[in-house]
C-alpha cells in the first residue's frame, strides 16, 4: 500500500449521485480522485469528482466535484496500476466441468 486518503462526501451529494444513477439505470458511478502536491487553505490536498469520458474532457466540460479530503498516510511511493493481461485471459477460460449446473 502506498497511500491512505480520507475523503468526505456530503449527504446531499450522495443523494444526487444516487438519483442520477437510478434515473439513467446505471449500476454505479465512476469517481476520479486527485492528489495535489499542495495543500489548500483548509488543509486538504485530495479532491474527488465524477469521472469524465475523453470527449467530455476535450470539450472542457465542467467537473462535478463530489468530495475532498487529505492524504493521511503515505509510504512516499504511488505506482500506476497496470492491468495484467495474463490474469484476465485466464479468468475468461472456463471449463464446462467448472460450472455448477
Amino acid at each position: 500500500m502506498a497511500s491512505i486518503l480520507d475523503i468526505y462526501l456530503k449527504v446531499e451529494v450522495l443523494e444526487t449521485l444516487l438519483q442520477v444513477v437510478k434515473s439513467k439505470q446505471e449500476k454505479g458511478v465512476a469517481i476520479t480522485v486527485n492528489i495535489n502536491d499542495e495543500t489548500n487553505q483548509y488543509g486538504q490536498n485530495v479532491s474527488a469528482h465524477v469521472s469524465q469520458k475523453k470527449e467530455e474532457r476535450e470539450a472542457k466540460k465542467a467537473k462535478y466535484y463530489v468530495g475532498n479530503g487529505k492524504v493521511v498516510w503515505t509510504s512516499g511511493t504511488i505506482q500506476k496500476a497496470e492491468k495484467k493481461e495474463e490474469e484476465v485471459q485466464q479468468a475468461k477460460v472456463i471449463s464446462s466441468n467448472d460450472l455448477p449446473f
